[in-house]
């Protein structure tokens, strides 16, 4: 049974909120020589729109988009066949991703292993669909398939964030199935203020450096 708590302090929820917009607003402007470049260069790599918007499970279980620079190929989804093999498909079909997945693009591969395909959530948090650090946005499948009802009533309490403890300690490394990434979502739970929140803001930037998990 989950017993951590999921009502944070209100001077907690009203601190970050008003972070938020100043981070996300003060890293908009000063990142947008870096996002309109990133932006142009996908655009003619892609020859089609250059942003995702990828569905995902927000706060109190309401949809939300995630936007995030496009890493794959524009047909990459309605098209599928046409870029994975017979054992690709059952990867994908059991796992919802690909080993060296051919579907993404060399400029797409850099853009995940920079972390810079995230960029674009900025405004997801300027907007308030996302925080700067929470529980990482995940699909309503992973949600129904790897959470209990009382856990997924915790996860769901918080926004997903841009940062998160799976995010700094491995990402992709650390999966659902081995049960792991689970028990680092919900941690956050029991840790979470401004203090431990400006701690995984500060250790997000050797992980993204290392690129250690980024697929």
């Amino acid at each position: 049974m989950c017993k951590r708590s999921h009502k944070p302090r209100r001077r907690y929820r009203f601190f970050k909120r008003l972070f938020e917009i100043t981070t996300s607003l003060i890293a908009i402007l000063v990142l947008s020589p870096l996002l309109l470049i990133t932006l142009l260069i996908n655009t003619i790599v892609l020859k089609g729109f250059p942003i995702y918007k990828d569905p995902r499970v927000g706060k109190e279980g309401k949809d939300i988009h995630v936007y995030k620079f496009r890493s794959m190929y524009i047909d990459a989804e309605s098209n599928i066949r046409r870029y994975l093999n017979r054992r690709q498909m059952k990867q994908w079909k059991e796992e919802r991703k690909v080993d060296n997945d051919p579907r993404i693009t060399h400029f797409g591969k850099f853009l995940r292993k920079s972390s810079l395909d995230e960029l674009p959530q900025l405004f997801n948090i300027l907007f308030g669909s996302m925080a700067i650090v929470g529980p990482r946005p995940i699909t309503r499948m992973e949600l129904n398939e790897h959470f209990t009802p009382e856990e997924q009533t915790l996860l769901l309490s918080a926004r997903p964030g841009l940062i998160s403890n799976w995010g700094v300690n491995g990402r992709n490394n650390i999966t659902f199935e081995s049960g792991k990434r689970q028990k680092l979502e919900l941690d956050y739970f029991t840790k979470r203020g401004l203090r431990y929140d400006l701690k995984l803001m500060f250790k997000v930037i050797p992980a993204v450096l290392s690129g250690k998990g980024a697929k």
